[in-house]
């Protein structure tokens, strides 16, 4: 058995490798999950278990501490692992850093989406929230749209907004941090927004035509990131029906209102990385809900593995 450190992780994963990992796991069959959280006085402990025929099996075991931040010395409000298992005879193969896995295989499930349904010359990306996983998702989502050259950051701490602007700038990109979260939106081709609001931030009749939504941030059923005018102008997707749908207010809070069914989902990523799925037009509006799960993190630390049993 492997112990894989995040300087492990780091040492071989770079976006095309993330993103190629979940496109060639997305060509196999669905995986079966299954997911168990327990909660104790506003700490949670979430294990997730998927099972891909043909590549791996594994277990991500995550705790939840909201407060840690605020400790002195600070700690990661998330941490946890992913043991991995061989498919065909049952061992566990490798243990991973779970929190350095998490985000190459959220920000790499975005940029998979992006490159299945954003226009090839989309120019400038919008970045709505400025938290621990704004830098991956620009950093993967101008890997797969090398076209994109601006990008405008917004966030209601205008503080993290500036310092993640300067880190941008810090590498040659060009950015700026935006107050007017409307007049951003038409102004922008990618929107990526990754926050814990329970309150629409993206307003649908702001959007303009051809643009590509990603919306990473609303995980629980209270929570949302676009409005109802974002999801009945644009084309739905989303990465997996099984993580998305009864899971997450982006969509229970419409389908409850009788806004939106299932069936308007277009399709999950399985049926974008297969083409059976996609944008219809250049001046379609796509709309993508990334909803993470156990699956996505089998991927990657499988390629990862791999990669280091391989030197």
């Amino acid at each position: 058995m492997r112990i894989v450190t995040g300087d492990d992780i780091r040492s071989v994963c770079s976006w095309p490798f993330a993103v190629e990992a979940l496109r060639a796991g997305h060509l196999l069959a669905p995986a079966e999950l299954k997911d168990s959280l327990v909660e104790n006085s506003g700490r949670k402990m979430l294990v997730r278990s998927a099972w891909i025929a043909g590549l791996a099996s594994g277990v991500k075991a995550v705790t939840i501490y909201p407060d840690n931040p605020s400790h002195v010395p600070p700690r990661p409000s998330v941490q946890g692992q992913v043991l991995l298992f061989d498919e065909a005879q049952g061992h566990v193969v490798a243990v991973l850093e779970g929190v350095d896995l998490t985000a190459w295989k959220t920000a790499g499930d975005s940029a998979l989406g992006s490159s299945c349904l954003s226009r090839l010359d989309v120019r400038t990306m919008l970045m709505v929230g400025a938290g621990s996983m704004a830098r991956p998702l620009i950093d993967a989502h101008r890997t797969v749209r090398p076209s994109l050259d601006r990008v405008l950051v917004w966030n209601r701490n205008r503080g993290r907004a500036g310092a993640l602007v300067r880190s941008l700038e810090a590498d040659g990109i060009a950015s700026e941090v935006v107050n007017d979260l409307d007049m951003a939106v038409s102004r922008s081709d990618l929107i990526c927004s990754a926050t814990m609001s329970t309150e629409p931030l993206i307003r649908g009749d702001a959007l303009r035509p051809g643009t590509h939504v990603d919306l990473v941030g609303a995980y629980t059923p209270l929570m949302r990131e676009a409005d109802d005018a974002a999801l009945t102008r644009g084309r739905l997707f989303v990465d997996s029906y099984a993580t998305t749908v009864g899971h997450i207010g982006e969509l229970m809070i419409p389908m409850a209102s009788g806004l939106i069914s299932k069936a308007d989902i277009q399709g999950d990523m399985h049926d974008l990385v297969q083409a059976r799925a996609g944008r219809g037009s250049t001046d379609e509006i796509t709309v993508f809900k990334n909803g993470g799960g156990a699956h996505l993190d089998v991927m990657i630390a499988h390629a990862v593995y791999l990669a280091l049993e391989g030197r």
